[in-house]
């Protein structure tokens, strides 16, 4: 926790007065407004260049606070707050009369999570109130997981940036729409879907597509400036070596198993062999790739299950419609 405590009073008032702070989370750092201030709420949606229709994340200091927000909480979603908050989950709710609908997207439902990060925390109980917060970056690139990559992508548009170091989650927080009957994971995050069941007791559909908008459900999303193209692991050295004789300037996520393959290319990534580290540093490595001039980044995506569902996500996102598997 590099943050102060006077610099959480500082950043207390700066939301208060209906500035924006860049704050830390144990996913990915946020850009965050005085969720009961329309106007604020504003100033998010333009400083990201986000459509206004796309809707924001709640973030509360802790579990207590859900019914001042919220209104007709399901037993699962009792559940799934006890277990997993703070933490990278986020649970979709009918919106109380406290939740403007600017923070919506116009929609009756609101995302809600309670992050786990003790300088996030801090700044939640300093300011007394929820805070919206979407990942601190412009609309469609890639989340920043430090404060250094906030200050690079945002610079004077964030009136206060808290330090928090490095994000240890590194990607964004799982989203489950609990409205329904039965929960269904809208977008696959920092809590796996193994974890979701075992607590739940039964199977949860992952969805493509869900008439609940929530964030990163855009076609291109968590992209960096280089176009990412998605292969076959066994095919990476190949199609990398390959688009470089073309004149490409080729950034290479190498996979664990193929780390001792020598590859032909501008610039590689040594793709973690833990899931855990690898959704961690993704963002990074994407970011480091455009900082070195990549115009073309080679990848492969990760077995689906526990985190690496997460990271399977967040890369089709980055290759957008252009490219898949």
């Amino acid at each position: 926790m590099r943050a102060s405590t006077k610099d959480i009073e500082k950043a207390a008032g700066v939301l208060r007065a209906g500035g924006l702070v860049a704050l830390p989370t144990e996913t990915v750092y946020g850009l965050a407004a005085d969720a009961e201030d329309p106007a604020a709420i504003s100033r998010i949606f333009q400083v990201k260049g986000r459509p206004p229709s796309h809707p924001l994340i709640v973030h509360l200091a802790d579990a207590e606070q859900l019914d001042a927000w919220v209104q007709d909480v399901p037993v699962a979603a009792r559940v799934l707050a006890d277990h997993f908050w703070p933490g990278p989950l986020t649970l979709v709710l009918r919106r109380g009369p406290r939740v403007p609908l600017e923070a919506t997207g116009g929609l009756e439902t609101v995302a809600v999570r309670v992050p786990d990060h003790p300088v996030a925390l801090a700044l939640l109980t300093a300011f007394g109130g929820g805070v919206t917060a979407p990942s601190a970056n412009r609309f469609g690139s890639v989340s920043p997981t430090s404060a250094s990559a906030v200050r690079a992508e945002l610079g004077d548009a964030v009136d206060f940036v808290l330090d928090g170091g490095l994000c240890q989650v590194g990607v964004e927080s799982t989203i489950v729409d609990v409205t329904g009957e039965t929960p269904t994971i809208l977008r696959p995050g920092g809590v796996t879907r193994e974890d979701l069941e075992a607590v739940l007791g039964h199977p949860l559909a992952v969805p493509s597509t869900s008439e609940v908008r929530v964030p990163g459900q855009h076609p291109s999303h968590y992209a960096p400036r280089a176009r990412v193209v998605l292969v076959e692991p066994e095919k990476v050295v190949a199609e990398a070596e390959t688009a470089s004789e073309l004149g490409h300037r080729v950034g290479v996520f190498l996979p664990a198993a193929f780390a001792d393959v020598p590859v032909k290319a501008h610039a590689v990534v040594a793709v973690p062999a833990s899931p855990a580290a690898y959704a961690q540093g993704l963002y990074g490595f994407l970011r480091e790739l455009d900082e070195k001039g990549c115009d073309l980044i080679i990848a492969s995506l990760p077995a689906e299950h526990g985190l690496g569902l997460a990271i399977a996500n967040r890369l089709r996102r980055a290759a957008g419609p252009r490219s898949s598997v």
